[in-house]
């Protein structure tokens, strides 16, 4: 039951990424309403930990597929950024995300060891 329940969580995360990933500045969620850098980092960076460790308890015999999914995830999400008006895609956002989600990858790798 858990790891249906967290494939199916883990495709509406990615879902939401995705939304906030292009959606217009009004709309997209966020933890402040006046936020920092950091703030933002955080968020990225948690977004992507949580895509990671989502996939590996929905698909922990499927290695590959999730660090395809997620890491890939992370590098074309803001590549696609260049076609997108009003978005500017930057090496250092594409870091934190492979970063984040890499932690949730071996968190979740970690945790399945207890």
């Amino acid at each position: 039951m858990l790891q249906k329940s967290s494939a199916i969580l883990a495709w509406v995360c990615l879902a939401i990424v995705v939304y906030a990933t292009f959606s217009p500045p009004g709309f997209r969620p966020g933890l402040a309403t006046n936020e920092t850098p950091l703030t933002v980092t955080i968020e990225r960076v948690g977004a992507f930990v949580l895509l990671g460790l989502l996939f590996s308890i929905g698909y922990p015999k499927n290695r590959s597929f999730v660090v395809a999914i997620v890491l890939g995830s992370a590098v074309l999400l803001e590549l696609l950024q260049y076609i997108t008006p009003g978005r500017h895609p930057r090496l250092i956002d594409s870091a934190e995300k492979l970063v984040g989600g890499g932690i949730g990858i071996i968190v979740a790798s970690l945790l399945s060891l207890f």
